[in-house]
């Protein structure tokens, strides 16, 4: 990007239950009368900044500097890289060579309580939290739009508790108290009732934005929109009553906002390919972002966001540019997450993908979604664990770089420009899709086929004039791969954890697949937060 919103950060009080340790130095508040007001006597615009900041980078000071959590490297810890492993690494779309602690049991579906990586997120998401509850505490007054914003991004981070743990500890203040435990049911009515009444109402006008516009990465009325899609479009897997109807109008609201679809191939490049590129803050793409998370190569640097997902899934042999240029363009190539052959078969149904460069591969597959690499590199993942160790085995995700469609240099050879797309309008149309289809006894009606025709459309595939649930599920994949949303969608779908009709490679440890115990849908409470707080109650199968 070339012009950043600036994060500034500042410091945070403590949930002393949780065990979580914020790398803030002097300004770490540690309140212990539950009715005494803390204040971090920073300015206001500084805490609030860190809000945001937290999603984006790990910590004080970017990528090298101090982490916001605890006991897990910075990098590691980071929130995109996280939500990637907890959503991607245990589904049918990613496996990962990597034999770091919590690698293993993510690629095979096999976590527990200790599980660090999971832990590791899961404290990320109370630091956000307690960011926002001390924004709020003491400055929740100061402006109310200001005040929306990280009222959204605390629910936002209470989204993704519910999502993947379910019966949380919750809490909205700043207090030594004991967080009490939240059931599912009652935390999704909480964020329901918050981002309509609290939240919603007090957000700017939805306006799509670019890097030269002020309030590039603040989140607006489209972001409430669409968090409120999903938790309806999910409502079903978190209290058991399925509000279908309200996923449709709240996707809607989304798809008739002044956020559209990015549609305008830029020489080399198609539109699909420039939402994930070092200029999508500018190229146009972002007419697409309701919410980015803003990566700079100099001012907002991190190990866990776009670079990760770059350097991660590549080893630098990849030919994304058809100039012939190797890599990703930076010198990251961690040789870590690839395919799982399911994810290739989305797009070569007959199994017949070729070893072609990544360039090449949107034409063969007829699909310019089709951004991965497999010259040189096999489509299974292996036979045994040792196979699945070597990156070669699987096609290389190329989906994400840092080539700018003027052909210009970044500003360092590593930390990428990428802006990360935690939330662009493309989700609307399949969230739409899909409850259409649902309530229209699992085939879309002609509305809801033209939404999914839309992103086909765009990506050069072939239309159909209806979609199955079972078309739908395969169309979030191809969409949205790498991007953090498989494992909801196959829970949602009933593709996921007990007896499901529905196998992966390397599902469960097997190598062609197995079901696993539905317990599994949920993640554990880490075991140092059930120790610390009485209030809690582990999750059934742990």
């Amino acid at each position: 990007m070339n012009t950043k919103f600036k994060y500034i950060f500042s410091a945070s009080a403590l949930l002393l239950s949780l065990g979580l340790t914020s790398c803030v130095g002097d300004l770490d508040v540690k309140p212990i009368d539950p009715n005494l007001k803390t204040n971090v006597n920073v300015p206001a615009e500084n805490l609030f900044n860190k809000c945001y900041a937290h999603i984006a980078v790990a910590g004080n000071g970017g990528a090298n500097g101090d982490s916001d959590v605890d006991g897990i490297d910075g990098g590691t810890s980071g929130y995109v890289r996280q939500l990637f492993n907890s959503q991607e690494l245990t589904t049918d779309e990613a496996i990962c060579a990597w034999t770091d602690e919590g690698i293993g049991t993510l690629n095979f579906n096999n976590y527990d309580s200790s599980h660090k990586m999971l832990k590791g997120f899961y404290y990320r998401l109370y630091a956000g939290i307690n960011f926002c509850n001390q924004y709020l505490a003491d400055y929740g007054g100061y402006n109310e739009q200001m005040s929306a914003e990280v009222r959204f991004i605390r629910a936002l981070n209470y989204y993704y508790l519910l999502d993947g743990w379910g019966n949380v500890p919750f809490t909205i203040a700043i207090s030594s108290e004991k967080p009490s435990r939240i059931k599912r049911a009652d935390l999704y009515k909480w964020l329901v009732d918050e981002l309509q009444k609290e939240v919603e109402p007090k957000l700017n006008e939805p306006a799509p934005k670019t890097s030269a516009t002020k309030g590039y990465g603040r989140v607006d009325k489209a972001a409430a929109w669409m968090l409120l899609a999903r938790l309806y479009l999910n409502a079903e897997v978190y209290t058991g009553k399925a509000d279908l109807a309200n996923a449709k109008t709240y996707a809607k609201k989304v798809i008739d906002s002044p956020y559209k679809l990015y549609t305008k191939k830029n020489g080399q490049w198609s539109a699909y390919q420039q939402l994930f590129m070092g200029d999508n803050g500018e190229n146009g793409a972002s007419v697409e972002a309701i919410f980015p998370l803003l990566q700079d190569g100099k001012l907002t640097t991190s190990y866990g966001t776009t670079l990760f997902l770059m350097a991660g899934s590549n080893d630098n042999h990849e030919l994304v540019n058809s100039e012939g240029i190797k890599g990703n363009n930076t010198t990251g190539g961690w040789a870590g997450n690839r395919m799982r052959p399911d994810l290739v078969q989305k797009f070569f149904p007959d199994n017949d993908a070729p070893n072609k460069e990544a360039y090449k591969m949107p034409g063969v597959a007829k699909d310019d979604r089709a951004l991965f690499d497999g010259k040189g590199r096999n489509v299974s993942n292996g036979d045994n664990e040792k196979d699945l160790a070597k990156f070669t085995n699987g096609f290389s995700v190329c989906k994400f770089n840092n080539f700018k469609t003027d052909g210009s240099a970044g500003k360092d050879p590593l930390f990428p420009e990428t802006d990360f797309f935690l939330m662009r309008s493309a989700e609307a149309y399949l969230i739409f899709a899909e409850a259409d289809a649902r309530l229209n006894g699992g085939t879309t009606t002609a509305e809801g086929a033209s939404y999914i025709n839309a992103l086909r459309d765009r990506a050069h595939a072939a239309k159909q004039t209806a979609y199955s649930l079972r078309q739908i599920c395969d169309e979030w994949s191809r969409e949205f791969y790498f991007e953090g949303l498989r494992r909801t969608t196959l829970i949602r779908f009933g593709y996921f954890g007990g007896n499901v009709n529905y196998n992966w490679s390397w599902k469960g440890g097997v190598k062609n697949g197995r079901d696993f115990d539905s317990y599994l849908n949920l993640f554990p409470i880490p075991t140092s937060d059930m120790v610390a707080n009485s209030n809690l109650i582990q999750n059934p199968g742990y």
